[in-house]
Parts: structure tokens; sequence; C-alpha cells
């Protein structure tokens, strides 16, 4: 008779399901430019098309929030 090792065996009701993130690169890369677009005077966003309010909303977001905004 076999013994069967629950390590070699996935457990046909247990599967996770984790939400898909985004690597690290992508998350400092958000951080650092959302950083600078809340740094930038009101003609650098002007030449844009971004308003300070839209601005600073981006710039509040969380790092892994990388998905557009509507």
């Amino acid at each position: 008779m076999a013994i069967l090792n629950a390590r070699t065996r996935p457990l046909p009701w247990f599967r996770p399901s984790l939400p898909a993130l985004p690597s690290l690169h992508a998350m400092m890369r958000a951080v650092i430019t959302r950083r600078y677009l809340a740094e930038m005077d009101d003609r650098m966003l002007k030449d844009i098309g971004i308003s300070r309010g839209d601005a600073l909303r981006e710039a509040e977001r969380l790092p892994w929030d990388l998905g557009r905004r509507g």
C-alpha cells in the first residue's frame, strides 16, 4: 500500500486565488513619477494637460494602484 505525501498531491478544494500584484520595479517607478508630478508647477501641468487637483490625486494613489483612473 502506497503512502501519499500531502506535499506531492495538491488538495482539489484548496486553491488559493491571490490577486496579481505588480512588480516591485513597477511600484517604485509609480512612486517616483507620481512624486515628480506632484512637484510640477502650474505651467508644466498645463503643458501636459493636467490640472493641479488631478496631479495631487494621482500623487496620493497607493504604489500598487497602477490601473487607469476614469
